[in-house]
């Protein structure tokens, strides 16, 4: 005899049903318990170096799965319309869509011109200018993907300046021009993209790749425009540490030159360790900024343990960033008007 179903039972197969379909599609919805503020971690797992950014009124992180480096194959991208409630979106890319990367893709860099979407990212961790690898482009009609191969080989495959091909960033200057900065083992180079993200263009003087390496460098740089001023950010110590953190400098141009003003980021022992490689963003329209990174919980030792978090970024009356205060709150919901 078939039991009558009960209004219990109908929801958790509505339930299960919801959850199979955001599962099949790659998309889950991280709700979180007080709708007031994100809290910190924003979102479920091992996820560092995030990039955040908005894309048509959404707040958008793609950060580096943390994971050993031959597990660490993928990207997954995270949505928000509030700081909030996030979603998830699922393998937006990994190394099946990029032939030539075998391992350790990290700290994508995203923009987005016209109607495509560019994902800039580190594959392979190359030692040497004889192994293959380096930093890539992928492109995709939307933020979540999917994602293929840009140019089918790296966009920088070489050492130049010392730098190791990492850590990249991509810059809209306000002329209009794109610039690619990265740069890992203590050296960090600015080059100016081509329209179509193919290469590069040489500077006046023949170079391609400038060294705009401020002291105390070791990775993760990132800029932004305020005031007409351009803040040059990066992270410093070892990133498997407590004493990962970062610092800025102020500058005229994308070229410096640039004068360390001093630590912004760092680990609170009562809160988390390892706080570095980071992102900004700005809400359009107003003064309001977010510094977004990855931290450490204290009941973690594990390097690869890395959650993305979120705080308030402000300044004084002179422009210069006030320290960061990390938290476990997180910021208040925020959506864009």
């Amino acid at each position: 005899m078939h039991k009558r179903p009960t209004a219990k039972n109908i929801k958790q197969v509505i339930a299960a049903a919801l959850l199979s379909s955001c599962l099949t599609t790659g998309v889950v919805a991280q709700a979180k318990k007080d709708t007031a503020s994100s809290g910190n971690p924003l979102f479920k797992g091992w996820y560092a170096d995030p990039e955040a950014i908005i894309f048509k009124k959404q707040y958008w992180i793609f950060p580096t799965y943390s994971a050993p480096y031959n597990k660490q194959v993928f990207f997954d991208a995270f949505s928000s319309k509030d700081l909030v409630t996030w979603t998830k979106h699922e393998r937006i890319l990994d190394t099946a869509a990029i032939k030539w990367a075998k391992r350790a893709v990290w700290a994508p860099s995203i923009i987005q011109k016209k109607n495509k979407y560019y994902l800039f990212f580190g594959a392979n961790d190359i030692q040497n200018n004889n192994e293959y690898g380096g930093i890539g482009v992928a492109v995709a009609d939307k933020p979540q993907g999917p994602y293929k191969d840009h140019l089918g080989k790296p966009l920088v495959d070489k050492f130049h300046n010392g730098a190791q091909p990492i850590d990249q960033f991509v810059f809209h200057d306000k002329d209009g021009k794109y610039y690619l900065i990265y740069g890992g083992w203590r050296h960090c180079n600015i080059a100016q993209l081509k329209d179509d993200f193919t290469g590069f263009v040489p500077f006046s003087d023949g170079t391609t790749f400038k060294e705009i390496t401020p002291e105390a460098y070791v990775e993760g740089p990132f800029m932004f425009i305020r005031n007409g001023k351009y803040y040059f950010m990066w992270s410093e110590g070892g990133w498997t540490g407590p004493n990962y953190s970062v610092a800025y400098a102020i500058g005229d141009s994308p070229f410096g030159p640039f004068k360390r003003v001093g630590k912004i980021l760092q680990q609170d022992p009562k809160i988390a360790t390892g706080a570095g490689h980071h992102s900004v963003i700005n809400v359009p329209g107003t003064d309001e900024y977010y510094i977004v990174y990855h931290r450490r919980p204290l009941t973690e030792k594990d390097g690869n343990s890395r959650e993305t978090c979120i705080e308030y970024l402000s300044f004084d009356e002179n422009g210069f960033i006030k320290p960061v205060v990390i938290t476990n709150e997180g910021v208040k919901a925020r959506k864009i008007k």
